[in-house]
């Protein structure tokens, strides 16, 4: 069903074309939102109901380039959601620079980024939307940088909520706990990883009996429809919140 809208509202996603972002520009297509998904790689074969933007989410200049496409094609920039993402596990010895530098950049700068840009032009009444991580709620062995980075985006969620609420901007983060999207169980291959070396189906199974209140795991389009709740006009007195989606795994 479509949302009602006396205007299209336009949204811009980031790595909008796998994973969690390809099931958000899905979810926010289907109700009839302008949707602008970006990355750094453009699909051969776009969605007819989807733009896509090409644009490293590194950098400062690729979320302005988004940004700029949104406004000159619909106007306006009603919700930003941050959700490019790099998982990757490595213990404290196997730290290097480049490391730090890469994590950072990719799941806590880019935030950084795309919330500075998408405030310059957003209206009353728009929402900004951080894909965060049950890892920036808790700790966990061999994932010093990544939850350094979601504690970050956390904070991040949390201070400019207080900053861009007078101006009416609502901001929130997803807390998602394992999503079984490609670039996850690439990650969880990898021998730091929290699978050691098992057959990753064999250590989700595990983990989902063990951890989950629900005995599943969310999947994207849970994610997606959380996103959508959070942008829009139901959501009005929501911001400033890290949200968990994790099926109870860490009740709060």
């Amino acid at each position: 069903m479509h949302d009602d809208l006396s205007q299209r509202r336009a949204v811009v996603v980031t790595g909008g074309t796998r994973g969690i972002g390809a099931e958000i520009v899905q979810s926010f297509a289907a109700a009839g939102w302008k949707v602008y998904a970006a990355a750094r790689t453009v699909p051969k074969e776009p969605a007819t109901a989807v733009e896509f933007v090409a644009m490293d989410a590194t950098e400062e200049s690729g979320h302005r380039a988004a940004v700029e496409r949104c406004m000159d094609g619909a106007g306006r920039l009603d919700a930003y959601v941050n959700c490019a993402g790099l998982s990757a596990w490595r213990p404290l010895r196997k730290i290097d620079s480049g490391f730090v530098e890469r994590m950072l950049a990719v799941n806590l700068k880019s935030v950084i980024w795309g919330c500075k840009t998408a405030a310059t032009v957003m209206q009353r009444g728009a929402a900004i939307v951080n894909v965060s991580s049950l890892a920036g709620k808790r700790g966990s062995a061999n994932n010093t940088m990544y939850c350094a980075a979601k504690f970050g985006v956390n904070g991040v969620t949390q201070s400019l909520a207080k900053e861009l609420g007078p101006l009416g901007i609502r901001v929130n983060a997803m807390c998602p706990v394992y999503v079984q999207t490609p670039g996850l169980l690439e990650a969880l291959e990898q021998p730091d990883s929290p699978a050691g070396g098992r057959d990753v189906a064999t250590y989700l199974g595990e983990f989902t009996a063990l951890q989950a209140a629900l005995g599943v795991l969310p999947t994207g389009s849970d994610v997606a429809a959380l996103c959508r709740f959070l942008c829009s006009d139901s959501a009005a007195a929501i911001t400033g919140q890290c949200i968990n989606i994790d099926c109870g795994v860490l009740p709060q």
